[in-house]
């Protein structure tokens, strides 16, 4: 890939394939895979992301809302389309452009058993979504009578899966929490075989699930931040290639003498004579201020140079002494050095906050090797 000479967000489509192969031969050949490429596909690109995964055979996608699922429908994606966390002002949308609900509540079910009705539809795909310890959304154990009940005589909506969501696959201390929520769901899916005319195909796992609990894969398994490169931890993320890089140039080279200061609030004050760079790209591109102050480092030339001052809206200023670069030189700030897991824990946060964070006014760029 030529230099660049701006700020982007590259975009490794090659990657992104080598990271399903290596997640799907995880999986027993008959699990289905489903894709998740909610929030701009992690900070990417939504559609070019779903355009490939569509082509290497993925069975599924999800996305978080619905105006979500309209741009995978208009990017020319006919995979079926779970929405994992759909609003009852939506349904009617949701169903027009033939997306697929979690239904995760008795209200929600209600409403949409009721724009169903109105929309003149039969057997319409949904599923539903159980909670088993996330506590954030869900029907409860207790309610699969209740929604068996509610669908009794009806024919608008017909069930396809039932799931629910680990809190803690990645952290093996909490195997016994997961396990837990693993029998949990395993009843749960038992008892709406048994109670429904319809047998539903079961999902529970995510990235980590995948890694970690194999065995539970059931009939598909649900893939996010795996795909952009990223396994919460390092023996598997070894074995993916981050899809996304943020690279961008040195727009000017100052000459600091000692007690000098840089940026807002002087808050970086020279101890010596320095040499610093600024780059254009700031927290209105999605470096936010916690990674200002020298807690955090970038890269030119593959050496490493320290973040100073406070992050900017549409620049940062970074130490380049000792360093022999030039004014309009490449800078990476993540991709494979540093990584944007490593770059994100220095600032104690997660990879996912940083890539979803990638401003859309940044341009992107796609590879695929």
């Amino acid at each position: 890939m030529p230099k660049t000479n701006e700020t982007i967000l590259e975009i490794d489509l090659g990657a992104l394939e080598h990271n399903y192969r290596y997640l799907k031969s995880r999986l027993r050949p008959t699990t289905k895979f489903l894709a998740v490429v909610k929030a701009f596909a992690y900070g990417s690109d939504v559609a070019k992301i779903a355009q490939k995964l569509e082509g290497l055979g993925v069975d599924y996608f999800a996305v978080a809302y619905v105006n979500e699922g309209v741009t995978l429908r208009d990017g020319g994606i006919q995979a079926p389309i779970l929405v994992l966390h759909p609003q009852p002002s939506n349904f009617e949308t949701l169903i027009k452009r033939n997306l697929e609900p979690s239904l995760y509540s008795p209200k929600i079910l209600r409403e949409f058993l009721e724009v169903a009705k109105k929309s003149g539809q039969k057997d319409y795909p949904v599923h539903i979504k159980f909670n088993t310890g996330l506590n954030r959304l869900g029907f409860w154990e207790n309610d699969v009578d209740y929604i068996v009940k509610q669908l009794v005589g009806r024919s608008e909506i017909k069930i396809v899966s039932v799931f629910s969501h680990l809190a803690a696959s990645d952290d093996l201390e909490e195997a016994a929490f997961t396990n837990g929520q693993i029998d949990t769901f395993q009843k749960i899916a038992a008892e709406m075989d048994e109670k429904l005319d319809c047998t539903p195909f079961r999902h529970l796992l995510n990235t980590s699930g995948i890694i970690n609990y194999p065995e539970s894969q059931w009939d598909m398994v649900r893939s996010g931040i795996g795909l952009y490169g990223y396994g919460n931890e390092k023996t598997i993320d070894a074995q993916l290639r981050p899809v996304a890089c943020l690279k961008t140039i040195i727009s000017q080279i100052h000459k600091i003498e000692p007690n000098e200061t840089v940026g807002y609030n002087r808050a970086f004050i020279s101890d010596g004579y320095r040499v610093t760079a600024t780059l254009p790209l700031g927290h209105a591109d999605g470096i936010s201020r916690q990674y200002g102050n020298g807690s955090t480092y970038v890269t030119v030339h593959g050496k490493k140079a320290p973040i100073i001052g406070n992050v900017c809206m549409d620049m940062i200023m970074i130490d380049i002494t000792g360093i022999d670069c030039s004014e309009g030189d490449e800078v990476v700030i993540f991709g494979q050095n540093p990584t944007a897991e490593e770059f994100a824990s220095t600032a104690n946060t997660i990879s996912y906050e940083l890539l979803t964070g990638i401003s859309q006014r940044v341009k992107r760029v796609f590879i695929d090797n």
